[in-house]
């Protein structure tokens, strides 16, 4: 039995960086404190398992000391002021995945001689953005009168996604690492993330939020594409924010959303109603945290009745999202994948520009299950 000599100070760095502890995993380790103290020295088959579970990629495992690992994007978050821990290897993997993800599109619409979008980088923070988040909607198809054909702010979150990515947008709701359900995202940790680039943006949105927040992370991460900035958030429709940045991408998000003149004219009609922001969500399509949030910027109710409103409806929201988690797995890869990512990745297998293989991995999804995905988005894979 051959036993790799290691630094101990990796296997405690990896225990830390995963968030488990030695007693977490002695059953599948029992000479794990002997690891830790140098006393014994793992086999190769049991630091590879190691790694697989403390989600480390093995090379750093053979490093004389551990390294420090850094956010590849700007980080915006606050998380309520506390210290900002070392980044999760859920968030880190998250964040990887999405950038080879974003990567291989660039390469493939420069390749197919595709145009870069103009609307990403179009905004600065000298503009207003009220007039900027006007603009998005404008272009995302969201003019007066478009609500009417969506039954519920629920549903509006689907169509807010599909609109995106008709924009050329990926635009990824997920709520765990790929399809790994024992790796949920901490929602404590982040909400979202822009990838920002011209001819392949990219939002991502923690789909362990709850459902009223990922809204208004949508919207929020849109102005960040705007802007051309590619940033690291923790917003959510409560959140007031310190950061010039973050506060600017806040004001654009809410006027996409919720129009400041249209909801002053509606204003008048349920303000002695006695649910006003059920109302206002009704009639723009947002959840009733997004619009009991702007009316209280708007100061069309005080501070306290917001969050009053905000702490029931949120208790009362995440008890029923763990009534309803799971659903259908193929349905999920709508917008764990995005089907515009996934088209574009099919057809350049069909096409013979990139391997099964590769297609397999830039997706995540394998052999038949790729073949099925393929067919639910029309294609006759042979």
């Amino acid at each position: 039995m051959t036993r790799v000599a290691i630094n101990p100070d990796l296997l405690d760095w990896a225990l830390v960086r995963a968030g488990l502890s030695a007693d977490a995993l002695i059953k599948a380790f029992p000479k794990i404190h002997d690891w830790l103290t140098g006393e014994i020295q793992p086999t190769l088959k049991q630091l590879e398992s190691f790694a697989n579970k403390t989600h480390t990629a093995i090379g750093y495992l053979f490093l004389p000391e551990p390294p420090v690992e850094t956010l590849p994007i700007p980080d915006f978050r606050t998380l309520a002021d506390r210290q900002l821990a070392q980044p999760s290897p859920d968030l880190l993997d998250t964040i990887y995945a999405m950038q080879q993800r974003q990567s291989w599109l660039r390469e493939d619409r420069i390749e197919c001689e595709a145009e870069p979008l103009d609307f990403v980088g179009s905004a600065t923070q000298n503009d207003e953005p009220e007039a900027v988040g006007r603009e998005m909607r404008r272009l995302a198809g969201f003019e007066e009168g478009w609500t009417s054909s969506v039954a519920s702010w629920r549903d509006a979150v689907s169509v807010l996604r599909r609109a995106m990515e008709m924009l050329g947008i990926m635009t990824v709701i997920n709520g765990v690492v790929g399809n790994s359900t024992n790796r949920v995202l901490n929602v404590e940790e982040f909400r979202g993330f822009a990838l920002s680039d011209p001819y392949a943006p990219l939002i991502f949105v923690n789909g362990a939020d709850a459902k009223s927040a990922q809204m208004f992370s949508l919207a929020h991460e849109l102005a960040h594409i705007w802007l051309g900035e590619s940033a690291l958030t923790d917003v959510e429709p409560a959140s007031q924010p310190s950061q010039q940045l973050e506060v600017w991408c806040n004001r654009a998000a809410a006027e996409f959303l919720v129009p400041e003149v249209e909801l002053r004219l509606y204003w008048h009609e349920v303000r002695h109603h006695q649910t006003p922001f059920e109302m206002i969500a009704r009639h723009f399509k947002v959840s009733p945290i997004v619009a009991g949030r702007r009316a209280m910027d708007l100061r069309l109710v005080d501070r306290a009745v917001f969050f009053d409103f905000y702490q029931e409806y949120i208790k009362a929201e995440r008890k029923q999202q763990k009534k309803t988690a799971g659903g259908n797995f193929y349905n999920n890869q709508n917008t764990r994948v995005g089907e515009l990512f996934a088209t574009q990745v099919i057809r350049a297998a069909m096409e013979g520009r990139v391997g099964f293989r590769e297609a397999y991995n830039l997706t995540g999804l394998h052999g038949g299950t790729f073949q099925k995905y393929a067919q639910r988005l029309g294609f006759d894979l042979p």
